[in-house]
């Protein structure tokens, strides 16, 4: 029986049994669907990828609305502000005035800072003290000043004015968001008007990391303003009768609004100073909410007090008040600071 060979189908043949199979209309349509299905495809993708987000955050967003965040309260302000002024001592057998200094006011550099070698520094001495260092008796009445004493205050910051240009940011490779910083960069120092009563404002130098804002409420304690002597710059007594209105104050503790200062200038390094070397020092304060009891010193007074109070410089670098440490309180009929 002899083998039969079908003969292989020419590229005619073939599209002519597909032009019958498939309709030419279909043929027609691909290419149509083809440009309407793909720009579809692509928007729907891109809109479900944001508008679902989109309405999900929506519908989570009024099942749980966002509580309004109320602003938070200024600390109340005193109306007592702290003030100069002197203890009471009576001179036994055997003193001196540097002798007393050094134990009644524990100031150790007495006969440095009031030395013979500079008459002008005694003279200030005897006119602080209200008698003469060289003629001292038993019985004498002296008037006797904290030496180089802090204050503590709390205020609202009205103006900041930057000393000097903050440090340069580096300019990213990259766009990157970057945060507002909420206040005046103070980090080379910075110079505040304080309202710290109602009729009151300080000028108050600070050097500080933390942004400092306009209308923001500042903690410090700083160097109550002494005064100023001719030819005596480390003159170490306050003025019993300046105001604060007005004064210019440099801080060595700070705490804008809530955050604190632990990295700023210790009140070591405010010049003219003898913390170190007296192991301590003296502090006019007010006690109440709005002036030092922010700085849980536990004095145990009622709010209102002007007082004196000495405070040790202990082995971590902080002053703290220790049970037992001098302390005084304003007597307003004498005008002087007497022992509670």
């Amino acid at each position: 029986m002899s083998r039969r060979v079908r003969p292989r189908s020419t590229l005619a043949e073939n599209l002519n049994i597909a032009r019958h199979v498939v309709p030419w209309r279909l043929l027609l349509l691909i290419p149509l669907l083809l440009v309407v299905a793909v720009p579809a495809w692509l928007f729907g993708t891109n809109t479900g990828r944001n508008v679902l987000p989109n309405l999900s955050h929506l519908f989570y967003d009024l099942s749980n609305p966002t509580p309004v965040l109320s602003p938070t309260p200024l600390p109340p302000m005193t109306q007592i502000l702290p003030m100069a002024g002197a203890i009471s001592y009576t001179v036994q057998a055997g003193d001196s005035c540097d002798g007393i200094l050094i134990v009644q006011m524990r100031m150790t550099t007495a006969g440095e800072v009031f030395s013979d070698a500079n008459p002008k520094t005694v003279q200030s001495l005897n006119k602080a003290m209200g008698q003469d260092c060289h003629t001292l008796q038993p019985g004498h009445d002296l008037t006797l000043m904290p030496q180089y004493p802090l204050t503590a205050l709390g205020g609202i910051i009205e103006q900041v004015n930057a000393l000097s240009p903050g440090k340069p940011i580096p300019t990213p490779v990259i766009p990157v968001q970057r945060e507002e910083v909420n206040g005046v960069d103070c980090s080379n120092g910075c110079l505040l008007t304080v309202k710290v009563a109602n009729d009151t404002r300080i000028k108050l130098s600070i050097e500080t990391e933390i942004p400092v804002p306009t209308g923001g409420w500042i903690w410090t304690q700083a160097l109550f303003p002494r005064k100023a002597i001719k030819d005596f710059g480390g003159y170490p007594y306050a003025d019993p009768s300046a105001n604060l209105n007005g004064a210019s104050l440099a801080a060595c503790r700070v705490q804008i609004n809530d955050k604190i200062d632990e990295y700023g200038p210790p009140c070591t390094t405010v010049q003219p100073n003898s913390i170190r070397a007296d192991g301590g020092t003296w502090l006019y304060g007010v006690t109440g909410p709005g002036a030092l009891d922010h700085w849980k010193y536990d004095l145990g007074l009622p709010a209102g007090e002007r007082i004196l109070a000495w405070l040790n410089f202990d082995q971590k670098g902080n002053l703290v008040y220790k049970r037992g440490n001098p302390l005084y309180r304003y007597d307003s009929t004498q005008r002087l600071y007497i022992k509670r």
